[in-house]
């Protein structure tokens, strides 16, 4: 494996994150400690616990995983497009980088900037509600492997979008709606019975119920479950992945 050009990529990728903090740490954070304000504040005040906590702490989890699926798919999906917009991932098809190092440095690059943003989150969090974590591992684990599944979803975005619109079709119009949906205010119990089985058909209620599940000991579904359909997604992901590079869809012109 040529770590050196996983090195120059990796590195290349991270620079520009420092580049555009604002953008890709700043705002996060402000936006979702507007959401600890509104709905921890307003809705709080009318529900005093949900899942055996107060409100405003039941949430951090559900907010951490709705910022780490925007960023990690928002980065991993503008990293590989803007070779592709300015030509140069000509230069990097034909340099003598495999298609695994291509994939690692990439989506490595935008997994890490997702797991600093949950983190900084995480210690923002802690500033307007009393947090307990009683899994640490677990909460790591599920932290890291979102990251890095949802950054080889915005990996194949990257490769299929052939416009900027297309780019922010999938976050906007898909993941965005899911992750609200997938119990980031609420626990899928407060749901009436169709509906609780109808959002069980949404891959992200298993992500953000085994994390909750790290921070409280409880969760909507089992935490094997969520394990088990987070490791099921990521699969599916790398074999699109490798699907793409040994035809070349969208790769070669």
């Amino acid at each position: 494996m040529n770590l050196h050009a996983i090195r120059a990529i990796y590195r290349f990728e991270m620079a520009r994150t420092w580049r555009t903090i604002l953008q890709s740490i700043v705002s996060p954070v402000v936006s979702t400690s507007l959401y600890f304000v509104v709905f921890g504040a307003a809705i709080g005040s009318r529900i005093p616990e949900a899942g055996g906590v107060s409100y405003g702490a039941f949430i951090v989890p559900g907010l951490v995983m709705l910022s780490i699926l925007t960023q990690s798919v928002s980065n991993a999906s503008f990293g590989i497009y803007f070779p592709k917009f300015t030509g140069t991932i000509y230069e990097l098809l034909s340099a003598p980088v495999s298609t695994l190092e291509i994939v690692v440095s990439y989506v490595g690059a935008a997994a890490t900037k997702s797991i600093i943003l949950g983190l900084i989150i995480l210690a923002t969090a802690a500033l307007f509600v009393p947090l307990r974590i009683q899994h640490p591992v677990w909460m790591l684990t599920f932290l890291v492997l979102t990251a890095l599944t949802f950054s080889l979803l915005g990996f194949i975005i990257g490769i299929w979008a052939d416009g900027f619109e297309k780019l922010q079709f999938v976050p906007t119009l898909i993941i965005t709606p899911l992750a609200f949906l997938g119990g980031s205010f609420y626990s899928i119990d407060m749901l009436p019975p169709l509906w609780q089985k109808v959002t069980l058909f949404n891959p992200v209620v298993y992500l953000i119920s085994g994390f909750r599940w790290s921070f409280y000991g409880t969760a909507d579904v089992g935490v094997g479950i969520s394990l088990a359909m987070t490791l099921l997604f990521m699969a599916i992901c790398l074999g699109i992945v490798a699907w793409i590079f040994k035809t070349g869809y969208r790769l070669k012109m």
